[in-house]
């Protein structure tokens, strides 16, 4: 174990923390670029990367069926806890969404990767494309439409222009084949190359946050997303009939903080964004204490 949360923490923490740092020094304009080039290129590469090698066998399909059970007790946690109180629709639409879908690429596949390796990243790689991306830019799009100012959003669209779906697809094609080690151990590299580019986004994200506003129901919105929904199932787990490796990255990728997506909806539905910016960093800072305790659970 504690092997598992040095490998987990070095990497992670520095990263983060030179990124909290660089974003003071350099141009605003610098985030957006990485974020842009993880989006169309980096996150992609890692996941054909890591496919060659993944285990898709021992009911890995099991994974975004766990993730929208996740998902869906969220939502309806979340709702049933504020449906009665005189917030802005707004609001509730932010918090709802910070409830419901989490971190699961940026930060899940790093994570997925220090616990299990390349050999059960098919669990952290499912649970986010099938599962959390479909929450985000499908049933969040219905949400925040509902809750916010709605703006002409195709859901379907996000979703085909994604090229994280595309990338599975050709990952899925590579395995086919047998690369040659020329090929595979650059990919591979590159692979792991775009998961530190990735951590050095969180930093410099978090970094450019100016200030905490609306703790109160931010911490509401996370205590849910973070410690309810993760607990509800590791109860559950162990009549799911998962190998323990599985399980406890199914747990962690359950226990993410909120996604970067909610942003990206508070923007373009012009929900309440102070709460989705607050929650999605106090989220993030928190996982570094609650990130051991869910390895120890």
């Amino acid at each position: 174990m504690l092997d598992t949360l040095f490998r987990l923490y070095l990497p992670l923490v520095t990263v983060v923390v030179v990124g909290m740092v660089a974003v003071r020094y350099l141009p605003a304009s610098v985030p957006i670029r990485l974020g842009q080039f993880l989006y169309y290129f980096g996150i992609p590469i890692s996941i054909v990367a890591f496919l060659q090698r993944a285990n898709l066998t021992g009911g890995v399909w099991l994974a975004p069926i766990v993730a929208w059970g996740g998902i869906l007790t969220g939502l309806l946690i979340a709702w049933l806890s504020i449906k009665d109180r005189p917030w802005a629709t707004k609001s509730k639409g932010s918090f709802v969404l910070a409830a419901m879908v989490g971190n699961t690429g940026y930060i899940g596949y790093p994570v997925a990767l220090a616990i299990g390796g390349e050999a059960h990243f098919a669990w952290a790689l499912f649970y986010d494309l099938l599962g959390t991306l479909f929450g985000s830019f499908g049933l969040g799009v219905v949400i925040a439409a509902r809750c916010g100012a709605k703006q002409s959003y195709a859901w379907w669209r996000e979703l085909w222009q994604n090229p994280t779906l595309w990338s599975l697809g050709l990952g899925f094609i590579l395995r086919w084949w047998s690369l040659p080690p020329g090929v595979l151990l650059p990919l591979k590299t590159a692979g792991w190359g775009m998961v530190w580019f990735a951590l050095l986004l969180i930093g410099m994200r978090l970094g450019g946050v100016k200030n905490f506003s609306d703790l109160g129901r931010a911490w509401g919105s996370v205590v849910i997303k973070m410690a309810i929904v993760p607990l509800l199932f590791a109860a559950v787990s162990p009549w799911l009939g998962l190998d323990p490796l599985p399980r406890r990255i199914l747990l962690v990728e359950m226990a993410m903080p909120p996604a970067f997506a909610t942003v990206v909806l508070a923007e373009v539905y012009a929900l309440d964004r102070e709460l989705t910016v607050t929650a999605l960093s106090i989220g993030t800072i928190l996982l570094m204490f609650t990130l051991p305790l869910w390895l120890l659970l």
